[in-house]
């Protein structure tokens, strides 16, 4: 009796945070913003096919060439081109005979995958390395955000350039390179947040009790800068997927025969678009753009939903 009960008991309040949830300003502001319901229902379709084909679709058969040739990316001598889209296969054929339709499906798991790895360790390391900066301060915080700094000094695609070319390509490079990229965006936004923070008075209320530096700075201070962390996560989600793919269509990223599509885009370039194979860099292309347009749609949405002042300057 006691633990149905307790069963109960937990399923009200678990019921009861969702509703505050669901009733909270900001749920209500994002899902009364048109242009970010779009943006999760792109995010959601791209989600729903990456999964679709991780599940179904063999990574090795998709790079394999279908020709015959020992590099999957070249066209066989005498190679007249494969099939035009909605003739035999839904998106047409590359150089190597390969099915575009699946490659470019797969191309949204490696999007999402590499996207995903590449903000999420930038995110953890930005947001310690601009608490950390606004709490110290002085020479902290100097060491900190002078070092933050000088990697914003250059352009963001030319530094990950950069750090490939030290590294090495491949993707796993590139998402170590664009993750020492975007910590320092993180840094600063999460450091400005923090020191208004620290301004508030129950921070000094906390230090009296004789709370340690690590549970004011996890607690109580990073909790109340997620607004700026959240946006700036999910913004740079979709800068992440363009520099991979266009790292990789650079030839520092993903190598040759994989269904990325930054690499699908590079061969329909070289192979393709002279030819009038538009195909081949078309649907690759499509879903890069849809991909990253969901995700800056979201992005601006949440921003307008946490900014009360943005929604001022609207009206």
């Amino acid at each position: 009796m006691s633990t149905d009960t307790s069963n109960v008991g937990a399923d009200r309040e678990g019921r009861g945070r969702i509703e505050r949830l669901l009733n909270s300003p900001f749920i209500s502001d994002l899902l009364s913003n048109r242009l970010a319901l779009i943006g999760i229902a792109i995010i959601l379709s791209m989600l729903l096919v990456a999964i679709y084909a991780r599940v179904f679709y063999d990574f090795g058969a998709l790079q394999s060439s279908r020709l015959g040739g020992s590099i999957p990316d070249r066209a066989a001598p005498g190679w007249a081109g494969g099939p035009a889209p909605a003739n035999e296969m839904l998106f047409g054929t590359d150089q190597a005979a390969r099915d575009i339709y699946k490659r470019t499906m797969y191309g949204a798991w490696i999007a999402m995958k590499f996207g995903t790895i590449t903000v999420g360790v930038s995110t953890v390391l930005g947001v310690t390395l601009g608490i950390i900066a606004a709490y110290y301060g002085d020479v902290t915080d100097n060491v900190i955000m002078r070092t933050m700094d000088v990697l914003l000094a250059f352009p963001s695609l030319l530094l990950a350039l950069a750090l490939v070319a030290i590294f090495g390509a491949g993707l796993w490079k590139a998402v170590i390179a664009l993750t020492l990229v975007y910590t320092p965006r993180f840094a600063r936004v999460v450091r400005g947040a923090a020191l208004k923070v620290l301004e508030d008075e129950y921070i000094d209320a906390t230090e009296a009790l004789g709370a340690k530096d690590p549970r004011i700075l996890f607690r109580h201070i990073m909790p109340n800068t997620l607004a700026p962390i959240t946006v700036q996560s999910t913004l740079n989600f979709g800068l992440a997927i363009i520099d991979i793919a266009a790292l990789s269509f650079l030839g520092f990223g993903a190598p040759a025969g994989s269904p990325s599509w930054g690499k699908m885009l590079a061969n329909g370039v070289q192979f393709g678009l002279q030819s009038g194979r538009w195909w081949m860099s078309f649907f690759p292309g499509l879903f890069l753009a849809l991909t990253v347009l969901g995700f800056n749609l979201l992005g601006d949405g949440m921003r307008d939903a946490l900014d009360p002042r943005m929604q001022d300057a609207m009206d």
